[in-house]
């Protein structure tokens, strides 16, 4: 059984499921950037940073704003993920993203827990 409050489970919730999927447009970006040439690749790089930093500020907000330590694992895995993509490995970022999206999932999934418990999904 998880243990969590009522409030802290609709945050966990709704952090979770918008984490998961901006993850997951990330990791497909990720994957895209694999197929751009040369003189896109630069760019393309960019703003994929961009955005992963993006998503990496909504993961910390929700981890200050919930406690829950998988927004703080999906964070440590997203860092990972950024560090690969300056190195020019988009590949292997995608894998690290694959972590962050099963912490975020994971979060969501045990305030769905409680929230049903409670009659209220």
């Amino acid at each position: 059984m998880v243990s969590m409050d009522l409030a802290t489970a609709v945050k966990s919730y709704q952090f979770g499921e918008h984490a998961k999927s901006e993850l997951i447009m990330v990791s497909q970006l990720s994957m895209a950037l694999t197929g751009f040439s040369p003189q896109e690749r630069g760019g393309g790089k960019k703003m994929l940073l961009m955005t992963m930093e993006t998503v990496r500020s909504e993961l910390l907000f929700a981890h200050r704003s919930t406690g829950q330590s998988q927004f703080q694992k999906a964070v440590n895995s997203l860092n990972e993920a950024i560090s690969l993509v300056e190195s020019n490995q988009p590949e292997q970022a995608a894998e690290k993203i694959a972590g962050a999206i099963s912490a975020a999932t994971t979060s969501a999934q045990e305030a769905w827990q409680v929230l049903s418990e409670h009659g209220l999904l």
